[in-house]
């Protein structure tokens, strides 16, 4: 059954039908409204309360409908979560860069809700997979140690927010304990020594050769400081892996792992939580010595985030973290090819067209209770499959399809 998405308008967003995300939610629904004055930052797939989908043609809430009808979820899912769905399922359209941020553990996520409530408002982890749609920037994880080490010997100001003394220490033992004491300096350092530190830099930035200033990341953190001033996040580029994603590229953000998208369009697909712990290039509450004390301090090349799918067939790629709530097949079945059918499986998922359309599609058993079925799916088009079901797609002549679908491997 097809089903209508929540869409977020969030401030880092891309404006208009610039956004993949518009894109989407207007090939689906014409009627639509995209306004070249606001931002759509998210499509939100499932059944989280703040943008939960409706079914197409009852307006139904899809919640409501698996209370209803359990059995959709599938034996596995309701055994290991309850009659829940457990996953978030999402298309991100970045412009700006999000914040510096990590995800709890299930433990942690427990402690922290029962603690404060208020800014922790659900015991849940929140683990996410990220599939670059377009080229997609973010920061994620620390730095090999030499990298770091580069940075803090070329870069006085970066040594006046870590500190002379912690700055020493590391470069002679990089340490994840001494990049911990540097990481907590400085994103503890008193506001007026981090613009003081910024304006510094960016004044050496404006007399440095352009060779010298790109080996420093100058385009990315002018960038950011134009969007955050006097943000310390600024500095974090030189202790953060900088990366980018080409389209069908993935990353698995376990807990603890700290990272920050800063630009592109991506399919996320994330534990259904709303637990994150920021601190740097936000306006929003920030827990510096939570985030301080909960991450990992691994030092590990950029290319060491990607994350590899399995391929199941000549058209999918499941990529399988190493958690239970979620995984992600990337289905891409090229022109020419008539006929395609997606495998059934034990969970409930959630299937999404990017590109292309049908003319027909089966699907094998219905859907339970009096919904419409689909019939055909064409870009943007969100469909819900029980337990069991099969998919099978009948792309039109000349049409390429590119579709993912979040599951549940248990």
């Amino acid at each position: 059954m097809e089903l209508e998405c929540a869409v977020q308008k969030y401030a880092w967003g891309v404006p208009g039908m610039k956004s993949s995300v518009a894109q989407l939610a207007k090939a689906a629904t014409p009627e639509f409204e995209v306004s070249e004055e606001e931002t759509f930052a998210e499509l939100w797939m499932g059944t989280h309360p703040n943008g939960p989908s409706v079914i197409k043609g009852t307006g139904e809430v899809l919640g409501h409908y698996i209370r209803r009808h359990p059995g959709v979820l599938g034996t596995p899912v309701i055994q290991t979560f309850g009659e829940q769905l457990p996953f978030l399922f999402k298309v991100l359209s970045v412009n700006q860069a999000l914040s510096i941020q990590a995800h709890p553990n299930k433990s942690h996520a427990e402690e922290l809700h029962q603690q404060r409530p208020e800014v922790y408002k659900d015991p849940n982890h929140k683990p996410e997979m990220t599939i670059a749609l377009t080229p997609f920037q973010a920061l994620c994880g620390f730095r090999p140690a030499h990298e770091i080490v580069k940075h803090l010997r070329e870069l006085p100001e970066l040594q006046q927010v870590v500190g002379e003394d912690n700055a020493n220490t590391f470069i002679e033992e990089p340490t994840e304990g001494n990049l911990k004491e540097c990481f907590s300096a400085m994103m503890n350092a008193p506001k007026e020594k981090i613009e003081s530190a910024l304006n510094d830099l960016i004044t050496r930035f404006s007399e440095m050769d352009a060779a010298k200033g790109s080996e420093l990341l100058q385009d990315l953190f002018m960038t950011l400081h134009d969007k955050y001033p006097g943000d310390v996040g600024c500095f974090s580029i030189y202790l953060l892996n900088y990366l980018t994603l080409q389209p069908g590229q993935a990353m698995f953000l376990g807990p603890n792992v700290i990272h920050a998208y800063l630009f592109g369009d991506c399919i996320e697909c994330m534990a259904c939580s709303d637990n994150v712990v920021r601190a740097g290039l936000t306006p929003k509450y920030q827990d510096v010595e939570t985030l301080v004390s909960m991450l990992e301090y691994n030092m590990v090349p950029a290319e060491s985030r990607n994350f590899e799918g399995f391929k199941m067939d000549n058209y999918t790629i499941l990529y399988n973290p190493p958690v239970l709530d979620f995984a992600v097949d990337m289905i891409e079945v090229p022109s020419g090819v008539e006929q395609y059918t997606l495998r059934p499986v034990e969970s409930a998922s959630i299937v999404l067209v990017v590109e292309g359309n049908t003319s027909k599609v089966e699907v094998n058993p219905p859907a339970p209770g009096e919904v419409p079925q689909v019939t055909s799916l064409q870009r943007g088009s969100v469909i819900f499959l029980a337990a069991d079901q099969s998919l099978t797609l009948k792309p039109n002549s000349g049409s390429r399809l590119l579709a993912f679908r979040a599951l549940c491997v248990l």
